[in-house]
């Protein structure tokens, strides 16, 4: 089984030593995504987790696969009264898809950080 890693850009994967998602035969994992875009971040937990989703959505693509295979996620928030302002973003990009997921509150790698997001997805076949 082929091993495909898929990169975002983002100078922290050659620093850490990671990949923005791999592709291991019909898995696609993608690594924990924050709302970083071009180097910036928005200050809301909304616009982050918007941002951090539009991040998967184009690893996933690239991995031939789209949101609506995903079958698991973990959300990091910083801040345990932002789980209600997470949940409905979460809820808007998984309607109907309801992947298993986690949600824990915890420090971040960058103060700036509210949110960030991992997924795994499951290609579907045919």
């Amino acid at each position: 089984m082929t091993r495909r890693l898929i990169s975002s850009g983002s100078p922290f994967e050659e620093v850490a030593g990671y990949s923005r998602a791999v592709v291991q035969g019909d898995w696609v994992f993608v690594a924990g995504t924050s709302g970083f875009a071009n180097g910036e971040i928005a200050d809301s937990v909304e616009e982050q987790a918007e941002q951090a989703f539009a991040t998967i959505a184009a690893a996933l693509e690239q991995a031939g696969a789209s949101l609506a295979d995903v079958v698991r996620t973990v959300v990091y928030i910083t801040e345990a009264g932002d789980f209600q302002k997470v949940a409905p973003i979460c809820g808007k990009h998984f309607k109907g898809i309801k992947p298993a997921n986690t949600t824990v509150v915890c420090g971040l790698v960058d103060p700036r950080m509210k949110v960030e997001i991992e997924v795994t997805a499951l290609k579907r076949q045919g």
